[in-house]
């Protein structure tokens, strides 16, 4: 794996009973780029996706991630390593506020330890200090300090993928894995999302891996982007590309792509 490439996909294949939903797939995010994941109902996305992020174990082939093949490793461990998933459906803690619901992401917090709240209460109030000054940090970025003590359950759909976002933040993420971000968001607070994905990958260096069905967001926002069909990689490369070829828009998308 080259020094620009974050994770390597080798030939990896998933099977449902007897059902082959990924099939000798292979594929590679480059390091500091915004990569789309695109393709029809059923073409494997969604289970290639659950395969990097630890939700599903492979059947074969290898998941490269930092020199390590990382395949078969629970979502929790690849965590700590820097990978990181959000949801179609975004999974706040909604009884707390915005703004606590990115200070309980970093894990190892000493606040989590009975002994240490107990005979370390400095350590613990320190620690604190400083999650809770990168949270605000965190909120201000992505403009959401006129929620950040509103309860995590009344924010829009927006402000909750935009509250995702932040917890990624929360730990410094090597690769973010976005799973459908436009899902449940009007389009006003989709273009702030955009924006503060675009502004994580141009600031502050972040990589994303992003599946996607609205082709005018992935249009928007990825190069390049990776189309997979019946469980395998047919084609790579930017989205106008895509759109250009005829076998891939007429048997994959049926008319036209029209990316805005």
């Amino acid at each position: 794996m080259s020094n620009d490439t974050i994770i390597d996909v080798k030939s990896v294949s998933k099977e449902f009973g007897g059902l082959r939903a990924v099939s000798d797939c292979s594929l590679s995010v480059k390091r500091g780029s915004i990569t789309g994941l695109i393709g029809p109902n059923g073409a494997g996305k969604t289970t290639l996706f659950n395969l990097v992020a630890g939700a599903l174990v492979p059947d074969s082939g290898e998941i490269i991630f930092g020199g390590e093949d990382i395949a078969g490793l629970r979502p929790h461990a690849l965590f700590a390593k820097g990978i990181l998933r959000t949801f179609q459906i975004a999974h706040e803690f909604s009884h707390m506020t915005a703004l606590e619901n990115l200070m309980v992401v970093p894990s190892g917090q000493p606040g989590e330890n009975l002994a240490t709240n107990w005979f370390r209460p400095g350590a613990v109030a320190g620690i604190e200090h400083d999650v809770r000054i990168k949270a605000l940090d965190v909120i201000e970025f992505l403009k959401l300090g006129h929620v950040r003590d509103e309860l995590a359950g009344n924010l829009s759909g927006g402000q909750k993928k935009l509250l995702e976002l932040g917890r990624t933040m929360m730990v410094d993420a090597s690769l973010v894995l976005l799973d459908e971000v436009a899902a449940g968001v009007n389009r006003t607070l989709l273009k702030d999302l955009a924006a503060n994905i675009v502004r994580m990958n141009k600031e502050l260096g972040y990589t994303f891996f992003v599946i996607e069905h609205d082709m005018d967001l992935i249009g928007e926002l990825c190069d390049p982007v990776i189309v997979m069909a019946e469980g395998a990689v047919i084609a790579e490369g930017t989205m106008d590309e895509i759109r250009a070829n005829p076998a891939i828009v007429e048997a994959y998308f049926g008319t036209p792509v029209e990316v805005g």
